[in-house]
């Protein structure tokens, strides 16, 4: 007996269910090729920035005829003037040791220090303030640190600014290239020839930079709402320059238009109310002008932009007034002309005309239109002068033939009729009208 037996409980008793925790999934990542896993562990599984070497290289074994060694031997640089010897550790295969200049060697770079001589510096160079020793010094410190002017202007022996050194330096290179070759074109094109170095504005420069790092956050906040204010000014200028520039041309269009439209409503008069030129076959070419100004107002608010997308901008304004079947037709007929929808260089030459070309299309399908409509009232004037022509009545146009309902045999035929009309249908012919009493039998004295 157990203790089960004692307690009188089943020996295969049911197993309580556990409740899992859920594990959140790990992201399995993949250990590159060419890494081991120690290395791959430690980095904590992020890859380096840059590649030190190939990762082809990396299960590359070496041939097995070639013995390769680590050997520390000794070696010298080209970029050093006392052959100063070092030691390092070099990869050596079958014993013979790698030849040829120092690796590090190539990365030694030196600037081209212009040189003068004796006779130059009294034929070119002289200068009151500066004296041929102070010259000479300044150039020998350029050479041997390489321009950098802050510790030249650390080591010059004299009390002299960063600003007057780099003037000097500048000013004498300028003038020994000028005097050596005049009329060369390397010479014209030389840094130091096509750019010259402005003392003043270098040290103006550096003030105004004082100035901002020495700023407060108070200072920093108030400038920063100058130049916001400014701005907004600047911005409402230019709206209103642009209103004025739009409401000018507008006005002077107003009364030239005048005349042409007092003919055109003249002429397009007829008795005919139905035979009328839709609003759409003539634009206004005002309303066109204030959405091409509109548009360019709204492109010199970007300030930057692209002039595709000016050019998509100013043909979506002169098409507004177009419908989409004009558009269409516009299209159309570039396509007919072999001219691309979109200009492949669009300079700005290019997309005036290519915009030009669109306006003159849509005035000459509109034109086209307009000559329709004329065409069309006069030979609506024509028909109705035409005397020999009787004019019909609206009400005797496709009329139906119905015979009356008392015919052919009277009763009959009514009879026949509301039997074959059932609910639901209908007929053309108009309702015959309601008979209340029935018809009267003939007599022998009546016939």
């Amino acid at each position: 007996m157990d203790a089960k037996d004692i307690l009188g409980l089943p020996k295969n008793a049911l197993p309580i269910p556990q409740e899992k925790k859920s594990r959140t999934p790990k992201d399995s990542q993949r250990k590159p090729d060419g890494i081991s896993r120690e290395v791959y562990a430690l980095t904590g599984g992020l890859a380096p920035l840059m590649p030190a070497i190939d990762t082809s290289q990396l299960k590359k074994r070496p041939p097995a005829d070639e013995k390769i060694t680590w050997q520390w031997l000794p070696f010298t640089s080209s970029a050093r003037k006392d052959n100063l010897q070092l030691y390092h550790w070099v990869r050596v295969v079958n014993g013979v040791p790698p030849t040829g200049d120092y690796l590090f060697a190539k990365y030694n770079k030196s600037v081209d220090v212009v040189k003068y001589t004796d006779e130059e510096y009294e034929k070119h160079l002289t200068n009151p303030m500066w004296t041929k020793e102070e010259t000479d010094v300044l150039f020998s410190l350029c050479e041997q640190f390489d321009l950098r002017f802050i510790v030249i202007a650390d080591r010059f022996p004299s009390s002299r600014t960063v600003e007057e050194l780099k003037d000097r330096y500048y000013s004498v290179s300028r003038t020994i290239l000028l005097a050596r070759d005049p009329s060369s074109a390397d010479v014209s094109g030389h840094p130091l020839v096509k750019e010259t170095y402005n003392m003043s504005q270098e040290i103006e420069r550096k003030r105004a930079l004082s100035m901002v790092l020495s700023q407060t956050k108070q200072q920093e906040k108030k400038d920063a709402e100058v130049l916001a204010e400014a701005k907004r000014i600047l911005e409402s200028r230019m709206l209103a320059r642009v209103a004025e520039e739009t409401e000018l041309p507008a006005t002077e269009n107003v009364g030239s238009e005048n005349p042409d439209r007092a003919v055109t409503q003249g002429d397009t008069i007829s008795p005919s109310s139905n035979d009328q030129i839709p609003s759409g076959a003539i634009v206004p070419s005002s309303l066109v002008m204030a959405d091409n100004a509109s548009t360019l107002s709204s492109l010199r608010m970007l300030r930057v932009y692209l002039r595709t997308y000016a050019l998509e901008q100013m043909v979506q304004a002169a098409s507004s007034t177009a419908g989409l079947r004009t558009i269409k037709r516009v299209e159309q007929t570039l396509q007919d002309l072999g001219v691309n929808l979109k200009p492949k260089v669009p300079t700005k030459a290019v997309c005036s005309e290519h915009l030009e070309l669109r306006k003159e299309i849509l005035t000459l399908l509109n034109l086209q239109k307009q000559l329709q409509y004329k065409e069309a009232e006069g030979s609506s004037f024509r028909e109705t002068e035409t005397p020999d022509t009787p004019k019909r009545a609206q009400g005797d146009q496709d009329r139906t033939f119905v015979p009356d309902s008392t015919s052919f045999g009277g009763e009959r035929v009514g009879k026949r009729d509301h039997k074959r009309k059932g609910p639901g249908r209908s007929s053309e012919a108009p309702s015959s009208p309601a008979q209340n009493k029935r018809p009267r039998k003939l007599k022998a004295s009546d016939q």
